[in-house]
């Protein structure tokens, strides 16, 4: 055993070194004092992230172990007693097809909907507004998902990101000046950040803010497109260029500043409203900024800090949307279960047919997962968490794309009967669209899920490349990291969900660990082949992002399932078959999705794919002869 030991301990180290001098960062710039990389680890805050962690190989349990539960019995009866008068509004009050056909929510509905404290909801009780917490948003948020994504879109844009940044990065005055009036004043909010050739790119917006000789305003010029509430909104959140002093260097440069408008300071005017696909309730329009005076105390946050502000507010509310849209689908499979219940064909009812047994399993499976991710992420945000961004991000992409896949199956189970306006379910459709658009395209958020955690990995292989300049002082940290890469490398070790799963899922648990350890494998050797060239590797960076999706579902699935059996729940049964269902099946994609990633045959295929997306760009569209010709 110390035989094997000692060259499991030898072969790893000169994997190490090998790897450390490859790696990411191999080219940056090491300092020349010894370092003592213990010493800066304890300086460190500890990244508590499940997928970040989940990027260096190592298993980080505290945010999924077990299922996180929150809610005190005072904050669930206060949820209880929002429910019914939240689910009355959508019942007597709202009328989704009129407000689509107005494109705007008539007055009685606006009204209702302030008396219900819905454009309030995460406000302070002490400011004006009904101070839930982001688990009880999101309750709320289903409640609107089941009835009108429109009206939906209203609330978001007001508060999950109009005046978020306000709640998240306010001054005291700040929020004792605009919170009551957004929350229960009938001031509606916008966040005002996308341009015409500002849109992934954030940072490239050309929207700038000049500050006054005195020093004491900001002088906005340029418009925004595509802003949420923008003709109605009379404070935004918007980003512009400013010009910074570097404190350190004194060097100025340009960078985004984050600022509360109002549209009472003069300057702000907004176009008509757009003609969208769907949504169309919540009026979206260009907003223009000619010589607006700003007070340089309405700067939100730190000058200069304004990207920094901007994804945090957007990373805060992505987990309202995966609430949401868990609400939409579930919806989408009472309309198809009860017509596949009811509907008779060759002398059977529909839901007997091994075809659509599939369709109505995998619709469940998808809002099982997507429910699952929503509570898990809102929960964490609630005790304390500020490693959720992977996280949230992943549950944008999952539910967004889960919510169309239902809804379409939906409506191909109800048949022609779907596609008709009465059944309720085209609309939702086009609804559903713009979310694998807005809040970052979920393209882009691939990317970010796939590059943040490689970042993250990238950094640990810094490390280790820092502890071999002084391996005296880091001897603990090479050796452990020599012996857990060797014995992971002759399958010992690794991942192990197991004594976190309840018996029943044993199974899955190890299908899920497996996945995981390869994951970690797949980034190490991205890594070690591309180094920092791994940022123009896309087509790898997806199937990276997507075994990332389907791996973060099955393991929130898992610890979901064992609660409800822990809690011997009437929905056991049912959940520990969801559970091992999608487990099975995602785990599958995931093992599919890391083997792409280093397979030679997947790389000249996407090599193919390059040149004929080339050829279509070179040629204006299709490059083909006609076969008629």
């Amino acid at each position: 055993m110390l035989r094997i030991s000692a060259i499991a301990t030898r072969n790893a180290r000169n994997i190490v070194n090998g790897e450390v001098r490859r790696c990411l960062s191999a080219t940056a710039a090491q300092p020349k004092h010894k370092v003592d990389v213990k010493q800066e680890r304890a300086t460190e805050r500890q990244n508590m992230s499940f997928m970040a962690n989940m990027f260096r190989g190592e298993l980080e349990p505290s945010q999924v172990f077990p299922y996180p539960d929150v809610l005190n019995a005072d904050q669930k009866e206060m949820i209880t007693m929002l429910v019914d008068p939240f689910e009355r509004f959508f019942r007597d009050i709202n009328d989704p097809v009129k407000n689509e056909e107005i494109s705007k929510l008539p007055t009685e509905t606006e009204n209702s909907l302030w008396e219900l404290g819905a454009f309030g909801i995460q406000v302070p009780n002490e400011l004006g507004g009904m101070g839930l917490n982001n688990t009880q948003y999101g309750r709320m948020c289903e409640i609107v998902g089941v009835n009108d994504l429109g009206l939906g879109i209203v609330i978001g844009a007001h508060q999950s990101i109009g005046f978020k940044g306000i709640l998240l990065f306010g001054t005291d005055a700040q929020k004792q000046k605009y919170l009551p009036k957004v929350a229960s004043e009938k001031v509606y909010a916008a966040f005002a950040l996308t341009e015409p050739s500002s849109g992934s790119d954030a940072g490239s917006i050309r929207c700038r803010a000049v500050k006054s000789p005195d020093g004491k305003h900001y002088i906005l010029n340029g418009s925004k497109i595509w802003i949420s509430n923008g003709n109605i909104a009379e404070i935004m959140t918007v980003f512009a260029q400013t010009e910074v002093t570097d404190p350190k260097t004194g060097e100025k440069k340009d960078k985004v500043t984050a600022f509360i408008v109002e549209r009472g300071f003069g300057g702000v005017t907004s176009g008509p409203p757009e003609k969208k696909m769907g949504i169309r309730c919540s009026q979206t329009a260009e907003v223009y900024f000619e010589d607006v005076k700003i007070p340089i105390e309405n700067v939100l946050g730190k000058e200069g800090d304004g990207f920094k502000v901007a994804m945090n507010i957007l990373n805060n509310g992505r987990f309202g949307m995966a609430a949401t849209l868990s609400g939409t689908m579930r919806l989408c499979i009472q309309k198809a279960s009860e017509h596949a219940a009811n509907r008779v064909q060759f002398g059977k009812k529909i839901h007997n047919f091994g075809a659509i047994q599939e369709k109505l399993a995998r619709m469940a499976l998808h809002q099982y997962a997507t429910e699952s991710m929503a509570y898990t992420i809102s929960q964490n945000m609630d005790s304390g968490s500020q490693d959720y961004h992977l996280e949230a991000a992943i549950s944008k992409v999952f539910a967004s794309e889960s919510a169309w896949f239902v809804c379409d199956e939906a409506i191909q189970i109800l048949g022609g009967m779907g596609y008709m306006q009465s059944a309720g379910l085209e609309k939702f459709m086009r609804d559903l669209r713009i979310f694998r658009i807005f809040e970052g395209t979920n393209d882009i958020l691939r990317l970010f899920v796939a590059l943040t955690g490689i970042q993250y990995a990238g950094s640990h292989l810094k490390e280790l490349q820092r502890a071999f300049k002084n391996p005296a002082a880091n001897l603990g940290l090479i050796f452990k990291e020599s012996s857990r890469r060797a014995f992971r490398s002759v399958g010992i070790g690794g991942v192990d969900l197991n004594p976190y799963l309840h018996n029943d899922l044993r199974e899955c648990g190890k299908q899920v660990s497996e996945c995981m350890n390869e994951f970690g494998k797949a980034v190490e050797q991205l890594l070690v082949k591309h180094g920092k060239n791994i940022v123009d590797q896309q087509f790898m960076l997806n199937n990276l992002a997507n075994a990332a999706i389907d791996i973060y579902a099955s393991v929130v699935v898992l610890s979901r399932a064992s609660r409800a059996a822990k809690l011997n729940l009437p929905t056991v049964e049912n959940e520990l078959l969801l559970a091992k269902t999608w487990c099975t099946d995602a785990s599958y994609r995931a093992l599919l999705n890391l083997k792409k990633t280093g397979s030679n045959d997947h790389v000249d295929l996407y090599n193919q794919m390059t040149k004929i997306s080339n050829t279509v760009i070179e040629n204006d569209g299709v490059f083909t002869t006609r076969p008629i010709d």
